[in-house]
């Protein structure tokens, strides 16, 4: 007869084979994998999971899988490197461009129960939030295509930097496993596993789509007032609540309170999308990069302008001989 269940593993995850990007499997063709059954919880649903620890290549540093598949499924990310498998990119990068909404909660006490739920539906053929993606805009999948990265990155397996060789104390040389290197410092060092997998404040994210906006010239003003975004060629029967819908419905990470005003101008068929702050405003440039589709019509997107004529300061008045 077989054993027992145990009701205290209920909801534990058994697999044979790991969900991974290329990139992460590395180029050996013959990788030998050590896997050990519930060996750790999942960094997001903090359920156990089977935990499979490997080595790229040589050269590079052993590798693990830090989340379950269920929550690897549910995004479509690698169980190590939680980029996209699709695009090779962060799930803020890919959930921004197409407009889709995680509905996955980030409190502890919910996580698991998410987790265990989102298992019996894909269990039962219903279909994963990961579909959405196939009604998106023209534009968000223009956008991807050109930032997806389409080789694989090994450098990202490279060993971690050496601790002992910061402190000018490590006396293994050349026979160092790790890199001596300094490390540095700045906003892509400091990541969270919770942020990443979710799509929030991501500072890889924040930097891929912020250089992307900029190359599609959608360059921030230096004028820090400037709040509002210019979208021309509007269709014609477009008025103020059809645009409020659009832009709502394609910035999902942006909530509709930190939308201020739309200003419609029927005449010349433009209009000003008036956000309440500049980081918001900036992170629709950065959503609409490759334009916003209405209609079945590609909308152009602009910065709009600061206020003109505003008085310059007076000179100082010198002293005459």
């Amino acid at each position: 007869m077989p054993p027992k269940a145990d009701i205290n593993k209920a909801g534990w995850e058994q697999s044979e084979f790991p969900i991974l990007c290329e990139t992460c499997l590395g180029p050996n063709p013959f990788v030998r994998m050590s896997k050990q059954e519930f060996g750790r919880s999942c960094g997001t649903c903090a359920r156990p999971f089977t935990v499979f620890r490997w080595n790229p290549g040589s050269g590079a540093r052993y590798k693990a899988t830090v989340i379950c598949q269920t929550c690897a499924k549910v995004k479509n990310v690698c169980q190590t490197c939680l980029l996209d498998l699709e695009y090779g990119l962060p799930t803020q990068v890919r959930d921004t461009a197409l407009a889709i909404q995680s509905e996955a909660p980030t409190s502890d006490i919910n996580r698991e129960y998410y987790a265990q739920n989102m298992e019996s539906k894909m269990e039962d053929g219903t279909k994963s939030m990961m579909e959405v993606g196939n009604r998106a805009s023209s534009a968000g999948k223009e956008m991807l295509k050109q930032l997806a990265r389409t080789n694989p990155y090994y450098k990202r397996n490279r060993p971690h930097i050496c601790s002992f060789y910061v402190k000018g104390e490590c006396k293994r040389g050349s026979e160092c496993p790790y890199r001596h290197e300094k490390p540095m410092e700045n906003e892509l060092s400091h990541q969270n596993i919770q942020d990443r997998y979710h799509g929030h404040n991501d500072p890889v994210a924040k930097k891929i789509m912020s250089t992307h906006a900029t190359n599609q010239g959608l360059t921030p003003p230096e004028d820090e007032t400037v709040t509002s975004l210019f979208l021309s060629s509007l269709p014609t029967d477009a008025n103020e609540d059809s645009i409020r819908t659009y832009v709502v419905n394609s910035l999902t990470h942006i909530s509709a309170s930190q939308l201020k005003s739309v200003v419609y101008v029927a005449k010349s068929r433009c209009a000003f999308v008036n956000f309440k702050d500049r980081p918001t405003a900036e992170s629709a440039a950065q959503a609409w990069a490759n334009g916003l589709d209405m209609d079945g019509d590609r909308i152009s997107v602009r910065w709009g302008r600061g206020k003109t004529g505003a008085p310059k300061s007076k000179p100082t008045p010198t002293a005459s001989p």
